[in-house]
């Protein structure tokens, strides 16, 4: 059973590319979007879910759709709602999603059930409010045993489904449901973000994305963990703090010199592939089609 807004054959996230640093922001403080934007964040999250107290969440729903709807800049704002197994949850998303968010972050997902009724909603909302379907992306949040081990199918299950990953931290929702160990540097999560990493892969994510870094103020530990996830396959994580923002922009981001390595190894190959070679020695490498093509992605992402 497929929901009907996942027969597109391009993915909705193709025209927001490799987000680097998502930073959440409490759905009551929108104004702290600037903040954002000036730490250098490629996204927001204005978080109606877990930094919300329900007592708010009504009054923050409108705050945050209003704050969407007159969001204007180079910043991709996305929006996590509640959880869809309460109408506080699809109320959330029913109002967001006609005020134009680039996505809508989906927790406690358990599998490819949660994905479809969303996705559903989603498509029903931007048809309703004239926007185009299958424009919103969905990013998933994997935040139960279920959900982890259901990864390749979460990824799978709606074509909107743009960046997917293991979301680990200390002490929260997916540490409670696994009961992993956690340490300075994340060893204990190792496993679970390289096999959640692969199924997103295998599921079609072209961008996948991992998290998070709790402690605010160690930040040579974020660097740490972040490098450790671009190691793996991971193109970008979450934060919860803007001065976290410019570590991961610096470790899953191409500096100048990666470019420009790239850009030379294009232009070897063209000059190969003019003599008729699809092989050739590179900086005293052999590269071929296959290293051609992951360059030229590289800097088609990366504006290179």
């Amino acid at each position: 059973m497929t929901s009907p807004n996942a027969a597109s054959s391009e993915r909705a996230e193709a025209h927001l590319g490799p987000l680097r640093s998502l930073l959440f922001v409490p759905g009551t403080r929108p104004e702290w979007v600037p903040k954002a934007v000036a730490a250098g964040a490629d996204a927001v999250i204005l978080d109606l879910e877990d930094a919300v107290h329900p007592d708010a969440r009504t009054a923050a729903r409108h705050t945050v759709a209003e704050s969407v709807a007159r969001h204007r800049g180079e910043i991709a704002v996305f929006v996590r709602v509640n959880a869809l197994d309460t109408w506080t949850g699809a109320e959330d998303v029913r109002r967001v999603v006609a005020a134009g968010p680039a996505g809508v972050v989906l927790p406690k997902v358990s599998g490819t059930a949660d994905v479809l009724a969303a996705d559903r909603l989603i498509g029903w909302t931007e048809a309703e409010s004239g926007r185009p379907v299958g424009s919103t992306v969905l990013l998933p949040l994997l935040e139960t045993a279920a959900g982890l081990y259901a990864a390749e199918r979460v990824a799978r299950a709606a074509a909107r489904v743009g960046y997917l990953g293991a979301v680990t931290g200390r002490g929260g929702d997916v540490q409670r449901a696994v009961g992993y160990g956690w340490d300075r540097g994340g060893g204990g999560t190792a496993e679970l973000r390289a096999r959640v990493l692969l199924d997103a892969r295998a599921g079609g994510v072209r961008h996948p994305v991992a998290g998070l870094w709790t402690d605010i103020s160690d930040l040579a530990g974020l660097r740490g963990f972040a490098e450790h996830n671009l190691a793996l396959g991971y193109e970008g994580m979450l934060a919860i703090h803007p001065s976290h923002v410019p570590v991961l922009n610096e470790v899953f981001g191409p500096d100048e010199r990666e470019l420009e390595y790239l850009r030379r190894l294009v232009r070897a190959m063209e000059e190969a592939r003019e003599r008729g070679a699809n092989v050739t020695v590179f900086e005293g490498d052999m590269v071929d089609e296959a290293m051609l093509v992951t360059a030229r992605r590289r800097l088609a992402a990366y504006g290179g």
